[in-house]
């Protein structure tokens, strides 16, 4: 029904995307663990309408 080898090159899929999602995951994970960066935010505030046209 399918080709030689069909069932091993779905194998290796299955294992490339598994290793594909842990490696995400623990980018992820380390990323969170770094936490929020330190500082202060900007005392002025943000413009959020267009200023008139001269």
């Amino acid at each position: 029904m399918f080709a030689p080898g069909f069932r091993e090159a779905r194998m290796r899929a299955l294992i490339a995307a598994a290793t594909g999602l842990a490696l995400a995951l623990a980018l992820v994970l380390a990323i969170t663990a770094m936490g929020a960066p330190t500082g202060k935010t900007s005392p002025k505030p943000l413009l959020t309408t267009v200023p008139a046209h001269p």
